[in-house]
């Protein structure tokens, strides 16, 4: 065996090569196209995500170490996203009602019906520039995709150095 065989990364064939910067452009050309519809109602994608999240969460409330592993952000960004939305008065911060350590985001009434109203700008967005661009089948392969990349990279540990960077 030689040497340079064992330090060499298994290079992408040209079809891989193709397939992957395909996916780089694609996925940022969507998260600018869906991040540009939300600024109708003046949020970004990243701040929209935390408060759908919220949303769905029981209580409305989830702990913010929880939300940023959800949302694949640093604790630190965010705690000024945080910050941000509840000038708005679309979120709060309180202690956890599990054991006051923790710190939990809430969302409030008016965030309630603030996320209400941008959900509907975001699904057309989504619908419009990701799920009718093609076939039911392949969208639905997407999806089965994406959740064998995150398996993959949660159960190998990477996940966490992935939630701190910024």
């Amino acid at each position: 065996m030689s040497t340079t065989s064992a330090t060499e990364p298994r290079w992408l064939s040209s079809q891989e090569q193709h397939a992957w910067r395909a996916y780089l452009r694609g996925s940022r050309l969507l998260e600018a196209a869906l991040d540009r519809d939300l600024q109708s109602h003046g949020v970004q994608l990243s701040e929209y995500e935390i408060i759908s999240m919220l949303s769905e969460a029981p209580g409305r409330r989830l702990r913010m170490s929880s939300l940023a592993d959800l949302v694949v952000q640093s604790r630190s960004r965010l705690t000024h996203t945080a910050v941000r939305l509840e000038r708005r008065g679309w979120v709060r911060r309180e202690s956890c009602l599990e054991d006051r350590r923790g710190v939990e985001l809430v969302l409030t009434e008016e965030g309630w019906t603030a996320v209400q109203d941008m959900a509907r700008v975001h699904v057309e967005s989504v619908r419009r520039n990701l799920v009718d661009t093609m076939p039911p089948e392949l969208f639905l392969a997407l999806g089965s995709a994406m959740a064998a990349v995150e398996t993959a990279i949660t159960r190998s540990g990477s996940a966490g150095v992935c939630s701190e960077v910024e």
